[in-house]
């Protein structure tokens, strides 16, 4: 199947802009199933979790779990029943203890207010979104560390302010990225996605003086944590979540925008992969769009927006809030989605690099030995008199387009022979640690994996 089938197929699918913005193994698990699978999920361990307290009989808890199959329960329908109390739980729970045998309904939700069902729902999807999310950026960050250890000492111009500046190697760029990429990584490594069961207020008077026997036993039971106490107005840990997805986005970004940069015909000094229907334009037969590194930017520019969001709807009133916890639903499936897609993308574009040597040796010398200008001040002495002759060599190199070679053996002041010149315009010889921070950042990957 070409790239181009695999795109319409995906579209198809999931909607028509879903090619870009819906992609990779994190989006099934925020769909509208995924949602209702989780809530379900938590319905049936919390009766679990308070059968194995003593709170709720066995029986009961096993009813309860044959009745939570998803197939039983149609997220459209419940999401139109939703409207009258704002919230989608009500509705599946008076349609779950509907399955129930009358002496078991009581069982069904036992203790539990709908926000608990909500927010333990939220942190079971974020953690299994996470997992393809985080493999994604997981072989984003092996595919970098390849990169950096075969281009080690592939000397290139760096560039500051989008303008040559001094030598650097690829390696060391290529090393830039996969430091980024685990710092995001342990960013979402490191998450505590909490269950959250409080009951109407937070006291779970319902079950008398037992309810904080329950969290644990929840936890356990889904495999995330247990909290300290109920957080319904507590919104730190979907905060939390979000920074994550927002810090591990702005990375992915970064590396993407780079991507973009060395791909442009006047520099072409790497590519992305290419298969038939991929990159290509409506009009211009011969374009190769980065279309890799422009989906990634596409997603990732959506999430700061979306970080602000749950931010900015932190300021939860008294014991449960108004409007500022119901927005938190839809904007941690797109923060999911849209990471994920990107996560995606760009380990699509990276896997799949071509790095042109020659290219970058090449554009070394577009500005005809300027980007050096800095190591002629050293071999100089490195004093301002130095700084001085060098600045007027750059000058008139830039006025006259000559070389810096020429400008600089042209000047008398100048206490240099051409051989000491060429030496110190040689770009290989002024990388100074870059080689050594290559292969720190590759020690610090290994020890990560």
């Amino acid at each position: 199947m070409t790239f181009l089938e695999v795109t319409m197929t995906s579209s198809a699918r999931h909607g028509l802009f879903s090619g870009m913005f819906a992609r990779g193994g994190a989006v099934p698990e925020v769909s509208d199933a995924a949602w209702l699978a989780a809530m379900l999920d938590v319905e049936a361990a919390l009766a679990a979790a308070q059968a194995t307290a003593g709170l709720v009989p066995w029986e009961a808890a096993l009813a309860v779990r044959e009745a939570c199959r998803p197939e039983h329960f149609a997220p459209a329908r419940l999401g139109c029943a939703a409207a009258p109390t704002g919230n989608p739980v009500i509705p599946l729970v008076a349609a779950l203890r509907e399955r129930l045998k009358p002496e078991f309904r009581k069982f069904a939700h036992y203790g539990a207010t709908s926000q608990d069902i909500n927010d333990t729902a939220s942190m079971l999807v974020a953690a299994r979104a996470l997992a393809p999310l985080a493999a994604d950026l997981s072989a984003c960050a092996d595919a970098c560390a390849l990169l950096a250890a075969e281009h080690r000492d592939t000397v290139m111009a760096g560039r500051t302010i989008l303008q040559h500046a001094v030598p650097i190697t690829f390696g060391l760029k290529a090393a830039g990225w996969l430091s980024a990429l685990n710092h995001g990584l342990a960013g979402l490594a490191e998450l505590r996605l909490p269950v959250q069961y409080g009951g109407a207020a937070g006291t779970l008077a319902v079950l008398g003086g037992r309810g904080h026997e329950v969290p644990s036993r929840l936890a356990a039971e889904l495999g995330l944590a247990e909290p300290v106490l109920p957080w319904h107005a507590d919104r730190t840990p979907i905060a939390r979540l979000a920074c994550a997805l927002g810090t591990a986005a702005g990375v992915i970004g970064k590396i993407s925008t780079d991507v973009k940069l060395l791909s442009q015909p006047e520099v072409a000094e790497a590519a992305e992969p290419s298969a038939p229907g991929r990159g290509g334009s409506s009009a211009m037969p011969h374009k190769r769009n980065p279309v890799g590194a422009m989906s990634a930017l596409a997603c990732v520019q959506r999430v700061p927006g979306l970080v602000a969001s749950v931010l900015g709807g932190m300021a939860h009133e008294h014991e449960r809030a108004t409007g500022l916890w119901q927005a938190e639903w839809e904007t941690l499936s797109d923060l999911l989605r849209l990471t994920g897609s990107a996560a995606s993308w760009l380990r699509e574009a990276l896997e799949g690099l071509t790095v042109d040597t020659a290219r970058m040796r090449a554009n070394l010398d577009t500005t005809r030995g300027l980007l050096m200008a800095e190591h002629v001040v050293v071999r100089l002495g490195g004093t301002p008199q130095a700084r001085a002759l060098v600045d007027a060599a750059c000058a008139r190199a830039a006025d006259d387009g000559s070389t810096l070679r020429d400008a600089l053996l042209a000047d008398p002041r100048v206490e240099l022979t051409p051989g000491e010149v060429d030496a110190a315009l040689d770009p290989a010889s002024y990388l100074g640690s870059a080689g050594a921070f290559v292969d720190r950042a590759l020690r610090a990957h290994a020890n990560r994996a």
